[in-house]
């Protein structure tokens, strides 16, 4: 029974299929779908069984962003309620960056807020022909804080800004060609997506978690750092082969 669960998981083969389930809501993220979302990504690492991610939103968008609603009637004396949001809320943009296994979204709608950041996070990024992609925070007086440092990442200071500062949505063939997504497809994205991750799923899993390891924190070192940790991984990826008989 998937009625009433705010995240479902489906496994086929080694591909973990885990899908926002809120989809009246457009996937809005309110805390207890962003704690089954981080608890779900999380159980699905731990997986022997499982090899590569799909993440989906249900229905007509991928997700919405936060469910603002949530905190309308907090007050000042609340406030550790907030901040425990907001740290609950980095985690899981951190999540599939941080797992050891490879993520694809699958992206189709609504792309905004926070949704943008949790489409962007994956390793790799399928849309759809209907995705709709932005930070739209400012028009609303808010500031999108937490998914600030994934985007500046991923296009770099000027087209950074100019995404937040005007919130103008964008759809899959811009953000195709600001390097945001890997495929445009019409229709569902989920096809594409499972077939990347089952050409994940088919890599030696240590050579797959060292190679995506390795990736993020060359992204992040001098050069010379980022090579001498490559040097590192070139020695160690010959234990993953099998000796020939």
């Amino acid at each position: 029974m998937t009625e009433g669960k705010l995240v479902i998981t489906e496994d086929r083969g080694a591909v973990r299929i885990v899908t926002m389930n809120r989809p009246d809501k457009l996937n809005a993220l309110n805390t207890a779908l962003t704690q089954q979302l981080l608890d779900a990504l999380l159980a699905a690492d731990a997986a022997a069984s499982v090899r590569a991610v799909v993440l989906a939103g249900a229905g007509r968008g991928f997700c919405a962003g936060a469910d603002l609603s949530e905190f309308k009637e907090l007050t000042p004396s609340q406030a550790g309620a907030v901040e425990a949001r907001a740290d609950l809320t980095c985690r899981l943009q951190l999540a599939a960056q941080k797992m050891s296994k490879p993520v694809v979204s699958a992206v189709q709608g609504a792309a905004v807020g926070g949704g943008a950041g949790l489409a962007i996070g994956c390793d790799m990024v399928v849309a759809s022909t209907s995705m709709k992609f932005g930070y739209p925070e400012l028009k609303h007086s808010i500031v999108p804080a937490l998914v600030m440092t994934g985007l500046v990442r991923a296009l770099g200071r000027k087209q950074a800004f100019e995404m937040i500062s005007l919130g103008q949505l964008i759809g899959a063939e811009k953000a195709l060609s600001l390097g945001l997504v890997n495929r445009v497809v019409e229709g569902d994205p989920l096809p594409a997506a499972l077939q990347i991750a089952e050409v994940w799923a088919l890599a030696e899993p240590r050579a797959m978690r060292a190679a995506k390891s390795l990736m993020y924190r060359v992204e992040e070192l001098p050069t010379e750092a980022a090579m001498m940790a490559g040097r590192d991984v070139n020695a160690l990826m010959r234990s993953f082969r099998e000796p020939k008989a």
